[in-house]
């Protein structure tokens, strides 16, 4: 008696929005119909919704039934799927998941194909099919490339989001009016000041300065990546960068990739306006180049200009920062390093040149603001204050509210990008208009990419935002619990442990034009947390006012004429 054969059958479509004669009733029909033809018995049914074909590791119901057949669950004869392109469009994976199945005796019958693993001429069919199929979608992406690559040489917008300070024009880039001020202001800021990137980050969000909220740009203030992101693009000053970005095949894997930052991309001169003339531009990677990489400390290597920043010039209104005079012996060994704070506005930077030349000697200036903290924490209802501040909670729902719905942008963006890759993998290539069609995709694939990374850069300023607010948390804690063993830890400690403290704790420190006759220098300190000082809270002394300049002479100055 003949032996009746068993079979699985497993269908697959890549997207909810299936096509008609691929649907996964359709293909179900089919094969059942067949399978009853063939007088085979349907063991098993195995069905991928929404999977791509690309990869395997991708389908758990398709590597469900290879497990069943290496098992012997029901000890099958053949695999019946709807086309080849149903099983897998990988080529390797194609022939990989079918010898698989052949180690265990099982074979493969594309129906619509006419394929049959098991006959002669089956298995070679099946590799030549899959591997054209796969070489033919590579190509079409080589020219889809090449065509963008070409768009790029011709000075025009290759699609997605127009970058910030510019607007789309029916497919054009044109100057935003409302959005370029601030470009040129970032520029002017990078070139002309000694501000860094996170500087002009801080500057712009300090002086209420907002980015406009776009649909790729869901972040009123600034982080350093935005202002980054300004410096290295030259479609400022009139250019078009292309391929700065590469997928590239994760090593090791056969359907994993990642974008890669490439070095060396084409350059070319756009058909748009420039917001930056190319003089400024090359100003400012000049300064990039100059400033990625730190000088390395030689001298003084313990030692650190404590107040850098902090202290600020009594003319201007700038930061004084950390200065060193070198003195040598006459055959040019280092006799001893002088260090000084000076306004760093005595040369002409900023945009202006200010007139205030002393220098203030940097132990003197430390040492009298490390007396006026060690002051107040000595102060009988300090210690009560400041443990009510420790431990307090932390609001931060609005912002990982905020957080939850970016990554679920993210996350559909993800999953559009992702169908649109299942729908370029359906297209079939004896439609007429394939090449169109494939390469409509890829330029909506390629805006989808741009809406992910811009989506990614507000979900990093989200998180550095929440970062930088739980970590002043930390610190505000943290400092507290130091400030009450102050008088015993401060002096113990290296010149960046203070610096770091201090600059966790002080916010601003002013000092008089000159030393005062009875030996005053300081003027005012902010700081960063409240204090308590003389009965109330506060986070500022003012020595000019005059309800506290009697009680903290009393209490800081009377000894510092001797320094």
């Amino acid at each position: 008696m003949k032996k009746q054969l068993k079979c699985y059958i497993y269908t697959r479509v890549s997207t909810s929005m299936q096509v008609e004669g691929y649907s996964l009733d359709a293909q179900k029909d089919k094969l059942k119909k067949y399978a009853d033809y063939q007088e085979m018995v349907i063991a098993g049914e195995y069905s991928d919704e929404g999977k791509s074909g690309k990869s395997v590791e991708g389908r758990p119901e398709f590597q469900q039934m290879l497990q069943d057949i290496e098992s012997g669950k029901d000890n099958v004869d053949f695999v019946l799927v709807f086309k080849l392109s149903r099983f897998g469009r990988n080529a390797a994976d194609v022939l990989s998941s079918l010898q698989r199945m052949q180690d265990f005796g099982v074979n493969l019958i594309c129906v619509e194909d006419g394929i049959d693993s098991s006959k002669d001429a089956g298995k070679l069919m099946i590799s030549v099919l899959s591997a054209v199929a796969e070489i033919e979608r590579e190509n079409i992406l080589v020219q889809t490339m090449e065509g963008r690559r070409q768009k790029a040489r011709e000075g025009k917008w290759n699609g997605g989001f127009a970058p910030y300070g510019y607007k789309l024009v029916e497919g054009e880039l044109q100057i935003a009016e409302d959005e370029a001020p601030i470009i040129r202001l970032i520029y002017d800021k990078f070139v002309n000041t000694t501000m860094g990137i996170g500087a002009i980050a801080v500057f712009l969000n300090q002086n209420g300065y907002r980015k406009k909220i776009r649909q790729n740009n869901t972040m009123e203030t600034f982080s350093s990546s935005f202002i980054k992101g300004v410096l290295d693009n030259p479609i400022y000053c009139g250019k078009l960068a292309f391929g700065r970005r590469k997928n590239e095949k994760i090593a090791g894997t056969r359907n994993e990739y990642h974008v890669v930052k490439q070095d060396s991309y084409l350059i070319s001169d756009g058909i748009h306006d420039e917001i930056i003339s190319e003089e400024v531009w090359n100003q400012a990677q000049k300064k990039r180049q100059e400033t990625g990489v730190g000088n390395e400390k030689v001298h003084s290597l313990e030692h650190e200009h404590i107040l850098s920043g902090i202290v600020k010039c009594p003319i201007c209104g700038s930061g004084m920062y950390g200065n060193v005079n070198r003195k040598k012996r006459k055959d040019g060994t280092l006799y001893k390093d002088y260090f000084y704070y000076a306004c760093k506005h005595r040369t002409f930077i900023d945009g202006h040149h200010c007139t205030y030349k002393k220098q203030w000697n940097e132990d003197k200036v430390n040492d009298a603001v490390a007396e006026i903290i060690g002051k107040l924490v000595n102060n009988p209802k300090f210690e009560n204050e400041i443990r009510t501040k420790i431990g307090n909670s932390l609001d931060t729902k609005d912002l990982e509210k905020e957080h939850t719905n970016l990554k679920e942008q993210l996350k559909q963006l993800q999953g559009a990008k992702n169908k649109l890759a299942s729908h370029m993998d359906h297209l079939s290539v004896s439609d007429k208009h394939y090449d169109k069609k494939y390469q409509d995709m890829q330029e909506r694939m390629d805006g989808l990419y741009d809406e992910m990374d811009a989506m990614e850069i507000s979900i990093e300023e989200v998180e550095n935002r929440l970062f930088n607010i739980k970590q002043q948390k930390i610190s505000g804690d943290n400092v507290y619990q130091f400030l009450l063993y102050f008088d015993k830890l401060y002096d113990k400690m290296t010149d960046g442990e203070k610096k770091e403290f201090v600059k966790s704790f002080v916010e601003e420190v002013h000092l008089y034009e000159k030393e005062q006759e009875d030996g005053r220098f300081l003027k005012h300190i902010k700081f960063k947390f409240p204090v308590f000082f003389n009965g109330t809270e506060t986070q500022e002394l003012d020595w000019d006012n005059e309800s506290t300049v009697e009680t903290v002479i009393m209490m800081t100055y009377c000894g510092n004429s001797k320094k």
